[in-house]
């Protein structure tokens, strides 16, 4: 299954995002099976949270994953969306 994942930050914590990048870039890498589509939303030319499209066997799955996330782990999200998604035109995933 398919699963959009948004990420909210916490607001003024782009210093804990950055500090947290390359480890997050690490779980990304090590995920790319399942993480098929990701990237910051921007405002102000500031990251200020994260989407990111999952395919797992389910949402208890989904959920387990994005708990991993070290920006998860660091307390950077205020809230996180989890949504099944089908896709139905563009590339494949």
């Amino acid at each position: 299954m398919l699963f959009v994942a948004l990420c909210h930050d916490k607001p003024g914590h782009v210093d804990l995002r950055m500090s947290t990048r390359p480890a997050h870039l690490a779980w990304l890498e090590k995920h790319g099976a399942s993480v098929k589509l990701g990237g910051p939303f921007i405002e102000n030319d500031k990251p200020v949270g994260s989407m990111l499209i999952l395919e797992t066997p389910d949402e208890a799955s989904a959920r387990t994953l994005l708990a991993e996330d070290p920006y998860a782990e660091a307390g950077l999200f205020e809230r996180v969306e989890l949504r099944a998604w089908r896709r139905v035109v563009g590339a494949e995933l």
